[in-house]
């Protein structure tokens, strides 16, 4: 019986064989995870109906079962379509989640461009894509070590 609120299967087989470095993508519903991805990161699909379920939830979820040492946001742009000022409202949340989980963790946005080249590396095991309807909702999470 597993004690942390994280229980698919599938996802905790690939966190059980990742290792300290190994990077975890939770993806909104807009982000193109069949081309941008690890060469031999798995893709599991949580996106069941927009909005259902969201990036936070699954943050949620993760922050229970593994160590996290570092996370990695996709920076907003500031001109075209997709401008925001300042953080979007999620990052809100992904705050609040992560002091919740006891970590003491900053988020550092990065450049679009740069985020995907992050996601694309052979430390990319899993990409979470979520139906997260929010703009930047995108999060790149890095394993830590086991302390205890």
């Amino acid at each position: 019986m597993l004690r942390h609120q994280l229980i698919h299967p599938q996802i905790n087989a690939i966190l059980g064989a990742a290792g300290h470095h190994s990077t975890i993508l939770i993806a909104d519903g807009n982000y193109p995870a069949a081309s941008k991805r690890g060469p031999r990161a798995e893709v599991i699909s949580l996106n069941l109906m927009p909005g259902v379920v969201t990036c936070d939830q699954v943050l949620q979820a993760i922050l229970s079962a593994v160590p996290i040492e570092q996370i990695q946001t996709m920076q907003t742009e500031t001109s075209g379509p997709y401008a925001l000022d300042g953080d979007p409202p999620v990052w809100a949340d992904y705050r609040r989640t992560i002091a919740a989980a006891g970590l003491d963790l900053e988020l550092k946005p990065i450049d679009k461009w740069a985020f995907y080249d992050a996601v694309k590396t052979d430390d990319h095991v899993l990409t979470i894509q979520t139906a997260d309807q929010q703009r930047y909702a995108n999060i790149l999470l890095a394993i830590g070590v086991r302390m205890d």
